[in-house]
C-alpha cells in the first residue's frame, strides 16, 4: 500500500497540453476518481502514474519515492485497461497468473494468489476457459483478477467498465467497491461518467482542458461546486443556469430573472451583498424544483410558471423540460405531477438549495 502524489506535473504532446501543472495528494488506501470529459487529460494523468509516459515537467511519488525514471515494471503498480487486453490463446488461469510467472513466482504461490483471486470475483469456475468463451462481464472480472494478483501498492484503472451493458456496469461497481473495502489497496479510477464517480469515489478529482478544477468528497461536489464547470459536470440531469440580476428592497434580496423574482434566504444575504444590483449566474438543481401543486408549503420558495415542451416520466419521478420567458429550465418532479407537453405549469423553487456563479470568472460565490 502507498500514496501516489503528483507535483506540478505538466504533460505536452507538441504544442498540446494534455495535463497542466497538476498537484494531487492521494492518500495510502484511498479510491480517488479522475473524471471529466473527453479530451480532460485525466487518461494521461493515469499513464504518467503508470509510467506509460514521460512528464514533461514535474515530479511523481509512489510512496516515498519519486519514480519519474522508473520503468512501468518496477513501479508496483496494476492497470486495468477498457479493453481488457486478455491473451485469446491463453486461458483464464494462464491469463491472471501470467505477470507472477515473468517475475518467477514459485509455482504453489502463483496458484494460491490466481485461486484466492478467482474465488474472490467469483470466478473459480472460469478458471479453464478461454477469453472467447466468456460474457464482457467475466472478461472484465478476469482483467480485475489479473491485477490482483500481483498485490501491487497501487491499482490503476482507465475506465474499466464502459464496455459492460447498463446492468451490469451497476452491478461490476459495486463488486469494485466491494473489493477496495476487503484489499484496502490505493486506488485510482478513470471515468467519464459522473454518476461512476460519484457512486465510487472516496474523493473526486474533477479535470477539464488538463486543470484540475477542484477536488472533494462527492457530496461537497454536489453541494458546493468550486464553479460553473463543476455545478454543471455533476448531477443529472445538469443544474439549471439562469441569467439574473440580485435586487435588494426593504431589506430583503431577490434574485431577478425577469419572468421570475425569487427571495434570496436571509442567511445568504451577507455572502451576496456586494453582488447587489450586478448580473449573475442563478443555479438551481433539477430535484430541487418541484411541482407546486404537490407541495403543501411554498414559504422559502419561489414559484415559476413555465410551459411544459417535453414531459419525461421514470416511473419514480418525472423530467420535465420548461419555457419561461426566455429561459429554459429542466424539473425533476415526483411522478405524481399532472403537468404534461403543451400545458403551463408552476413550479417551486427551493431557494435554500440556491447557487450563485460570477458570471465572468464562473467562480461559485454562492
Amino acid at each position: 500500500m502507498a500514496k501516489v502524489m503528483l507535483e506540478q506535473v505538466t504533460k505536452q504532446f507538441g504544442n498540446v497540453v494534455a495535463v497542466n501543472n497538476v498537484t494531487l495528494d492521494i492518500p495510502d488506501k484511498q479510491f480517488t476518481v479522475l473524471v471529466g470529459p473527453s479530451g480532460c487529460g485525466k487518461t494521461t494523468a493515469l499513464r504518467l502514474i503508470a509510467g506509460l509516459e514521460e512528464a514533461t515537467s514535474g515530479n511523481i511519488y509512489i510512496g516515498d519515492r519519486i519514480v519519474n525514471d522508473v520503468a512501468p515494471k518496477d513501479r508496483d503498480i496494476a492497470m486495468v485497461f477498457q479493453n481488457y487486453a486478455l491473451y485469446p490463446h491463453m486461458s483464464v488461469y494462464d491469463n491472471m497468473a501470467f505477470g507472477l510467472r515473468l517475475r518467477k513466482y514459485p509455482r504453489a504461490e502463483i496458484d494460491r494468489r490466481v485461486k484466492e483471486a478467482a474465488e474472490m470475483l467469483g470466478i473459480q469456475e472460469l478458471l479453464g476457459r478461454k477469453p472467447k468463451q466468456l460474457s464482457g462481464g467475466q472478461r472484465q472480472r478476469v482483467a480485475l483478477g489479473r491485477a490482483i494478483v500481483r498485490e501491487p501498492q497501487v491499482f490503476l484503472m482507465d475506465e474499466p467498465l464502459s464496455n459492460l451493458d447498463a446492468k451490469l456496469r451497476v452491478q461490476t461497481r459495486a463488486e469494485i467497491k466491494k473489493l477496495h473495502a476487503r484489499l484496502q489497496t490505493t486506488t485510482i479510477y478513470v471515468t467519464h461518467d459522473q454518476v461512476e464517480a460519484m457512486t465510487m469515489g472516496d474523493r473526486i478529482v474533477v479535470m477539464k482542458d488538463g486543470v484540475v478544477q477542484q477536488v472533494d468528497s462527492p457530496l461537497n461536489l454536489y453541494e458546493k461546486p468550486a464553479n460553473l464547470f463543476v455545478a454543471g459536470f455533476i448531477g443529472s440531469p445538469a443544474m439549471n443556469f439562469l441569467e439574473a440580476k440580485l435586487a435588494k428592497q426593504d431589506g430583503r434580496m431577490f434574485v431577478d430573472g425577469g419572468v421570475f423574482r425569487a427571495e434570496v434566504p436571509r442567511e445568504y444575504i451577507p455572502k451576496l451583498a456586494e453582488w447587489e444590483g450586478r448580473s449573475v449566474i442563478f443555479g438551481i438543481r433539477p430535484e430541487d424544483i418541484h411541482d407546486r401543486a404537490l407541495v403543501q408549503s411554498t414559504d422559502g420558495a419561489a414559484v415559476v410558471r413555465a410551459t411544459v415542451d417535453v414531459h419525461e416520466p421514470l416511473g419514480s419521478d418525472v423530467i420535465l423540460y420548461l419555457t419561461a420567458g426566455e429561459h429554459s429550465i429542466v424539473a425533476r418532479v415526483d411522478a405524481r405531477s399532472q403537468a404534461r407537453m403543451g400545458q403551463t405549469a408552476e413550479v417551486v423553487l427551493d431557494m435554500k438549495k440556491m447557487h450563485v456563479f460570477n458570471p465572468d470568472t464562473h467562480a461559485a460565490i454562492l
